[in-house]
């Protein structure tokens, strides 16, 4: 009786540790597939408020906050923009300071806690940025997505679609650039966005599924009298971007490709921020499958969009070596086997999907020398 009670309770506690194991691998799996817009992602950390001062912000001293560059500084209820670090203001070892741009909404007070954010505005075309705009519904397979259109002489239009941890208002940060060369611009919200239609299963695709409420936003800027578009996307949005160009009905509309930090491997990813909510290594396997049963997703699905001779379009692809979220060598190798069509524009220093933030100028005149023969 004995040796049996034994082995029973060996069982049980095998099968409780696999159990747990499970549940651990499901939880860590969440950092992709439940990822709220507009919530920051594991690999962005929090910071603490030190002290402000007249045009100054004290904020703990990380890799993040020494970042080059001008973000946008979150928090619950506090938005706030700033600018490079002030090297020459006086602090502590622990601390840096940076140029305090604008207080959005709310107020920064010390020790609140507040991240970056590739947001810089807040709000709506019109009262962030002063363009007229409207406020439309592109009619999508779950449903009416929310999306701003801002019109233009041109009749290339760019549909502009955000990625993970960050919202439609991200679009802002190069609204009125386009604005001012007469470029329509279309700014759409997808399936588990606020406002739109909830995804069946409640989970992020990584863009698996989310491109096809991109084919909609096409259909729907052809019907109003788009020519041609070029699909600007970031992040898991790049990954919608290079799907509706291989998969969608319409895609002989599409004149180009604007990728920044594409997400071009589901499984980098999901480990990178599984590690970064402080997974174990040895579970970092079990999130991969977590996710792959729960999602649907399959490692061929990515090696299409990951396919050079697949690509039809000019691509322009902006992406650092620092990016924590997806890999920058996967859009170098990308870039490199075709340079007839794909071009690479490389940042330093710049976090996931927030390329113009660490490099403006840069980014802006690459993106207008790409832009000039498409529109």
């Amino acid at each position: 009786m004995g040796t049996v009670k034994a082995t029973a309770t060996a069982v049980t506690a095998v099968l409780a540790a696999g159990i747990a194991s499970v549940a651990a691998g499901r939880f860590a799996s969440d950092a992709a597939l439940k990822a709220p817009a507009g919530r920051p992602l594991p690999t962005e950390p929090r910071l603490t408020v030190h002290g402000t001062a007249a045009g100054q912000i004290t904020l703990t001293r990380d890799l993040a906050s020494l970042r080059p560059g001008t973000y946008g500084l979150a928090g619950d209820g506090t938005h706030a923009v700033v600018g490079p670090v002030l090297e020459a203001a006086r602090h502590a070892a622990d601390t840096v300071v940076r140029r305090l741009e604008r207080v959005t909404h709310g107020t920064l007070t010390s020790g609140d806690t507040v991240w970056l954010t590739p947001n810089l505005y807040v709000g709506n075309p019109r009262t962030a940025l002063g363009l007229d705009h409207a406020d439309i519904d592109v009619p999508g397979e779950l449903g009416e997505l929310p999306a701003w259109f801002v019109p233009g002489a041109r009749d290339t239009w760019v549909i502009a679609v955000h990625g993970l941890g960050t919202t439609r208002e991200q679009a802002m940060n190069l609204m009125s650039r386009l604005h001012a060369r007469k470029v329509p611009v279309l700014a759409l919200a997808y399936r588990g966005d606020l406002g739109a239609p909830r995804p069946p299963d409640g989970l992020n695709h990584l863009g698996e599924t989310e491109w096809r409420d991109l084919d909609a936003a096409i259909r729907y800027a052809v019907r109003y009298g788009a020519r041609r578009v070029v699909l600007l996307g970031w992040s898991t949005g790049a990954t919608m971007a290079l799907r509706a160009a291989e998969r969608s009905p319409v895609r002989e509309r599409i004149a180009g490709l604007v990728l920044d930090s594409p997400v071009l491997s589901w499984e980098v990813t999901l480990r990178a921020l599984a590690r970064a909510r402080h997974t174990p290594p040895p579970l970092l396997p079990l999130a991969v499958r977590a996710a792959q049963g729960r999602a649907g997703l399959h490692a061929d699905g990515f090696a299409e969009i990951t396919d050079p001779d697949r690509l039809a379009v000019p691509t322009l692809i902006f992406h650092g070596p620092d990016d924590q979220v997806a890999p920058w060598d996967l859009s170098r190798r990308l870039a490199a086997r075709r340079p007839d069509l794909i071009a690479l524009h490389s940042v330093p220093q710049a976090p996931h999907a927030a390329m113009w933030n660490a490099a403006p100028a840069e980014y802006e005149e690459r993106l207008r020398r790409f832009l000039t023969p498409l529109v």
